[in-house]
């Protein structure tokens, strides 16, 4: 099965499933999800905007995930 783009389109348990390193880089931004307890289903945009973030701080958290999860 091919791995889903990161985009913040992507749905938490997609990027949980296909990128399970992705919850600790979630976490320490600040964005708990489904592994720790704050079951989260919708997507990255939507998690990250529940938290406060603006647009471009979510441009750039996506594009931050993407370097965490190509190192």
């Amino acid at each position: 099965m091919e791995k889903p783009e990161i985009t913040p389109g992507i749905t938490i348990e997609d990027l949980i499933d296909h990128y399970p390193t992705s919850n600790a880089f979630l976490i320490k931004r600040g964005l708990p999800c489904i592994v720790c307890g704050e079951p989260v289903w919708g997507t990255l945009q939507e998690l990250a905007r529940d938290k406060k973030f603006t647009e471009d701080q979510i441009t750039q958290l996506t594009a931050d995930l993407k370097v965490h999860l190509s190192t």
